[in-house]
């Protein structure tokens, strides 16, 4: 038989009919598959979690069938009380699917600590930048009289400062400056 009589036939016709039937019949079958396994259509709305402490927010996504995951915390925000919720991804108002991940970054207990750096010796105009772009605030600043100017020496809440000293961000820095007669 040669191929074009085979591609003319009944049979063949036949064959080709089956296919596609089977083909369409199939492709239905997977297409409602997925409607069932993937929950099509339903979704749950991320609920706001930002400011709630992690025992609130545990128990909300549960109500909501969401899991958390609690990713990095290194930025203090002293707007939010400590280990509450800063951020959130996906963020509040989000359609997801039911046991998505909600990734959570808590506030910190506090600043993170920085190194006092070597400011002695050094004039006021020099030292009160270097102090600043760390993140530390000047305090009281007196006056000593010295054969030289510069800072003369560091005190924390009343206690001397060495260079090297760990302090957390924001913290006061009291000076004391030689002033030359």
């Amino acid at each position: 038989m040669s191929l074009v009589k085979f591609l003319t036939s009944k049979v063949f016709f036949k064959q080709l009919a089956i296919a596609v039937v089977a083909i369409v019949v199939l492709c239905f079958l997977i297409l409602k598959w997925l409607d069932v396994t993937t929950n099509h259509g339903e979704f749950v709305i991320v609920p706001d979690l930002k400011g709630k402490s992690l025992e609130t927010v545990g128990i909300e996504l549960k109500d909501h069938e969401l899991a958390m995951e609690i990713q990095d915390s290194a930025n203090y925000n002293p707007n939010y009380p400590k280990y509450s919720v800063i951020e959130q991804n996906p963020i509040a108002g989000s359609h997801v699917k039911e046991n998505r991940k909600i990734y959570l970054i808590l506030n910190p207990s506090g600043y993170r600590k920085v190194e006092v750096p070597n400011i002695l010796k050094r004039t006021f105009r020099q030292a009160k930048p270097q102090l600043e772009a760390l993140g530390f605030k000047i305090g009281e600043i007196s006056y000593k009289k010295s054969i030289g100017e510069g800072v003369m020496s560091m005190s924390h809440n009343g206690k001397p400062l060495k260079p090297g000293t760990l302090l957390p961000l924001t913290s006061k820095i009291d000076l004391v400056i030689g002033k030359v007669d």
